[in-house]
């Protein structure tokens, strides 16, 4: 009996782990995403009823799929250590909620983040989004510098400017929706020559203001995000090939250290053997 479980959870490792298998469900969750798309749209009855069948074919399948992959788990606890498991599950569980009763909404919406196990199942998009998620706490601390200088540059804008034009500056509130407006420059140069028309130097607040938060903090952000996907990359690229990177140490320094080790006794061989007497 153990024979054949050990056997039948072999033939499901190689299944899970076979690139037929991931394209498959690759391809089935890219369907999946079309037909939310199309139920959208105004169709006939009888395609409105062949996306029906497919939609619960499609549930079906990843019903299957994730069956199959708990079943294929050495050690079944630990698959549900791991986050992207666990979105998997709760996607393919709220996936099997019936249409019709008080969790149609429910179930239309966890049909829509069906597209999100595109994320799970392809190794480079989940490194992205695990290097996003732990640059957040450092894009915390920029982004609360970041509101900071909005809520000053909005205090002002509210004091200086509200008698030009209170829609936009008439309190610290309506000031912050309009600075947000100049940042992103939606129409930016309207805001300001209107100040300018009766304060001709107002444009130093806003460019002064763009310069802090489009160019500086802006950049802040990308700089945090691409630090931490380069140490992600790093730490991957270590695990692939079986390397260890600890204390924070990338792959790449310790590959390099270990051939300056190797040089270095290739020349004390070298030396051994010149001073040998002849």
């Amino acid at each position: 009996m153990s024979v054949t479980i050990a056997n039948l959870q072999r033939t499901l490792k190689i299944i899970d782990s076979s690139k037929l298998f991931q394209g498959a469900v690759i391809a089935v969750i890219v369907i999946s995403a079309l037909l939310i798309g199309a139920k959208t749209h105004d169709l006939p009855k009888h395609l409105v009823d062949l996306i029906g069948i497919l939609d619960v074919s499609i549930t079906v399948f990843f019903a299957v799929e994730i069956v199959i992959r708990f079943l294929a788990a050495e050690k079944k606890p630990e698959f549900f250590k791991k986050g992207w498991n666990i979105f998997d599950t709760i996607i393919v569980i709220g996936s099997l909620i019936p249409d019709g009763g008080s969790g149609v909404l429910l179930a239309r919406l966890l049909r829509v983040f069906r597209v999100l196990r595109l994320v799970s199942m392809i190794p480079e998009l989940r490194m992205l989004i695990n290097a996003l998620l732990k640059a957040i706490p450092q894009m915390g601390y920029i982004a609360l510098l970041m509101f900071v200088i909005f809520y000053i540059y909005a205090a002002i804008g509210s004091i200086i400017f509200h008698d030009i034009n209170e829609f936009l500056w008439g309190d610290v509130s309506v000031s912050l929706l309009t600075l947000f407006r100049v940042a992103t420059f939606e129409d930016w140069t309207d805001v300001m020559y209107e100040t300018m028309s009766v304060y001709p130097l107002s444009w130093i607040f806003y460019l002064s203001f763009i310069f802090l938060t489009a160019f500086i903090f802006l950049n802040m952000m990308v700089g945090t995000v691409l630090e931490v996907m380069s140490a992600e990359h790093e730490l991957e690229r270590a695990s692939s090939h079986g390397e260890s990177a600890e204390e924070g140490e990338p792959a790449s320094r310790a590959q390099v250290d270990a051939l300056q080790q190797q040089i270095t006794q290739i020349q004390q061989m070298l030396e051994q053997q010149q001073n040998k007497p002849q």
